[in-house]
């Protein structure tokens, strides 16, 4: 006969396995989306890998503002099945959103599966969700610029450096697989952070917080989704800007 923590321990097994079933059968044709404000609406494509499943799609903030998003996403409610895709198609509503710089929302797609024909079986709604960031028409510049406009500096503060950037122009910059070299000491403040116009952020440093020069390596995801890689020269004098790091990785 079973002993109680016996029976738990095989309910926790069975809840576990129950709970490993449940995985993602939809995916998305990008990681993000760019919606150019010369139009009217964007699209992107739901693909189902799996059995039939209901999806339902929304535009937020990711903030905790109960404003509504001058966003629509059409159909909001699909029924995509087995093998089969859904084209999505976010639509603006034509004012609303800042107009001199970007502004980023986010796409949600949950994928709701029918009911299982399996008694006492566990089963979970996967939701996805990605950036869409809104150009407005006429913006000056170009986007795939913006990793090179940063400004960086290391900034001492009580006995201490920190690494701080600036973002003063008119896209948000994505930065991934950072890296802070200095003599063999190495140093990642992050693992990613996206940099929003006119924003600055700073980051505590471990291994190099006594340096005063250093080298930056980071990538910044472009609107494709992947990553092109920058370097630059820091110092705690001056700001400096990255280039593009065309060396071999």
């Amino acid at each position: 006969m079973f002993s109680f923590s016996s029976r738990a321990l095989c309910l926790s097994l069975l809840g576990l396995f129950a709970i490993s079933q449940a995985h993602a059968s939809i995916s998305l044709s990008a990681t993000r989306l760019v919606f150019d404000g010369k139009h009217k609406e964007a699209g992107i494509t739901v693909r189902n890998s799996g059995d039939t499943v209901l999806i339902q799609s929304w535009i937020d903030t990711n903030s905790t503002d109960a404003n509504p998003v001058p966003f629509a996403v059409t159909p909001p409610l699909a029924r995509v099945s087995g093998q089969e895709q859904q084209l999505l198609r976010v639509i603006y509503e034509g004012q609303g959103m800042p107009t001199d710089k970007e502004s980023v929302v986010w796409l949600n797609v949950q994928e709701i599966p029918q009911a299982s024909a399996t008694p006492n079986t566990l089963q979970l709604a996967v939701r996805q969700r990605i950036k869409v960031f809104f150009r407005p028409a006429g913006l000056p510049s170009d986007a795939y610029l913006a990793p090179t406009a940063l400004s960086w500096r290391l900034q001492e503060r009580a006995g201490k450096t920190l690494l701080r950037v600036h973002n003063p122009g008119l896209y948000h910059v994505s930065i991934a697989d950072i890296t802070l070299e200095s003599g063999q000491l190495k140093d990642k403040p992050f693992d990613s952070a996206m940099i929003a116009p006119g924003e600055q952020k700073e980051f505590a440093l471990k291994q190099l917080e006594r340096t005063q020069t250093a080298t930056l390596l980071f990538s910044s995801i472009n609107d494709y989704g992947a990553q092109d890689r920058y370097t630059a020269q820091l110092s705690n004098t001056a700001d400096s800007q990255a280039s593009p790091n065309t060396e071999s990785p």
